[in-house]
């Protein structure tokens, strides 16, 4: 898995899917914003905080792809 493909798509789906600020998506994520921020600088969340994010997607109804995380196409 590639650190900067995740981290653009860590960005891109917070603001396009979830449409949230670092913070209120890291409260979704279960992560402190400064994890968020990291992530979207290149550091890669684990395969645990991946799933809490695909699980917060699908409790909002959000139809959710895992691919988005892979994807360096627009997700919205």
């Amino acid at each position: 898995m590639h650190t900067a493909c995740i981290m653009s798509e860590i960005r891109r789906i917070r603001i396009e899917v979830f449409k949230l600020t670092q913070s209120e998506f890291a409260s979704v994520a279960g992560v402190k914003q400064s994890t968020v921020s990291r992530w979207e600088r290149g550091g890669a969340p684990t395969l645990d905080e991946l799933r809490c994010i695909r699980a917060a997607a699908l409790s909002r109804g959000i139809d959710w792809r895992d691919e988005w995380f892979f994807d360096q196409r627009e997700v919205a």
